[in-house]
């Protein structure tokens, strides 16, 4: 008899919105990372800093502006970097969130 090959699945990395604590896919998400430059947007996922995620969701920015981003990247937020994720955060549409 043969042996069936086994068929791997492949490994999804999860992580957690900062926002509203829901854990999904990694790609799902966007993060947000602190560097010696502040705090940015990283469209590429792989920027060099520590790292938060959050939802593509006004209302999970709202929540992760307010302080759990602050204790995520364990820095303060200067009005420079609330400015910038503030700009982000209206460029995206109202509560859409898309689906794994």
């Amino acid at each position: 008899m043969t042996k069936k090959p086994i068929k791997r699945v492949k490994h999804i990395p999860q992580r957690t919105c900062v926002g509203c604590r829901q854990v999904m896919p990694k790609r799902n998400l966007i993060r947000v990372v602190r560097s010696p430059a502040g705090v940015s947007i990283d469209s590429t996922g792989k920027a060099a800093g520590r790292g938060a995620y959050v939802h593509d969701k006004k209302s999970c920015w709202e929540s992760a502006i307010k302080g759990a981003l602050t204790h995520a990247l364990k820095t303060e937020l200067t009005e420079q970097d609330r400015d910038v994720l503030i700009h982000f955060m209206d460029s995206l549409p109202l509560d859409v969130m898309t689906e794994a």
